[in-house]
């Protein structure tokens, strides 16, 4: 099976008044459809950054130094902004931590919806509105069409989260980046997402990523994990493996 999104030897630098912080060192993984990959570790460990750095949205004055980083077998080093924006918008969706900061509290929920299929898939407005429509019923959201005038606050943190997914899917997207999707929500509401997630890659047969510091998500929803320790993928395997019997003394 071919990959779909190779990552080998990745630095990541982040240069400092005091000096140069590598964030990430020699990271190497890969991701193919249909799978979920694991990113897991502690608070700076470096998951986030290789995920931010996949899609060219580190936090200046971060700075990829070295590696590669190949999707669908073209290289995404080097690439100007607007061809980047058009590669997250179409072909790699992002599930943020907290969907309070995803969604334009300002706007409707189909407004916002609509206004990312159209310039994703250039759409007219009714072709986007009844895709709206079918995106809010995939991920589990009921009376989709009367939901689409609703405000981000007249949803709960789950549904939010729900629309947040829907919104990453909008430009029918070959990879998901999840960070942190479940951290701001209760137990019950996490295992509805991650179970939301799985079946989406499924289905549409996406390859995805998630990033996370609970090993308990990696076992709800992962095929495969890389475990990472201070800028570096210490221990990578299938979940049964890595848990069950890890090499590696910080797994």
């Amino acid at each position: 099976m071919s990959e779909l999104l190779e990552i080998e030897g990745l630095d990541v630098e982040f240069p400092t008044r005091r000096g140069v912080v590598q964030a990430a060192r020699g990271v190497t993984l890969s991701v193919r459809r249909g799978e979920v990959l694991g990113l897991v570790g502690e608070s700076g460990a470096g998951k986030s950054t290789i995920g931010n750095a996949v899609i060219d949205l580190l936090e200046p004055p971060g700075r990829v130094s070295g590696g590669r980083i190949d999707f669908e077998g073209e290289s995404l080093r080097g690439r100007t902004e607007d061809e980047m924006r058009r590669i997250r918008g179409d072909r790699i969706g992002m599930i943020f931590q907290d969907p309070q900061t995803s969604l334009n509290p300002l706007l409707t929920i189909g407004e916002q919806l609509v206004e990312t299929i159209r310039k994703c898939l250039g759409f007219g407005e009714e072709t986007a509105r009844a895709r709206a429509i079918e995106l809010l019923e995939q991920v589990g959201i009921t009376e989709a069409e009367a939901r689409l005038a609703a405000y981000p606050h007249q949803f709960s943190g789950g549904m939010r989260q729900r629309v947040v997914i829907a919104l990453a899917l909008a430009g029918d997207p070959d990879l998901l980046i999840a960070d942190e999707p479940t951290t701001a929500l209760d137990v019950s509401i996490q295992a509805q997402i991650l179970e939301l997630i799985r079946r989406l890659c499924k289905e549409r047969n996406l390859g995805v990523i998630i990033v996370t510091h609970d090993i308990g998500v990696i076992a709800e929803i992962a095929d495969r994990v890389c475990v990472m320790y201070r800028g570096e993928v210490v221990e990578t395997g299938a979940v049964a493996q890595v848990l069950g019997a890890p090499r590696h003394a910080y797994t």
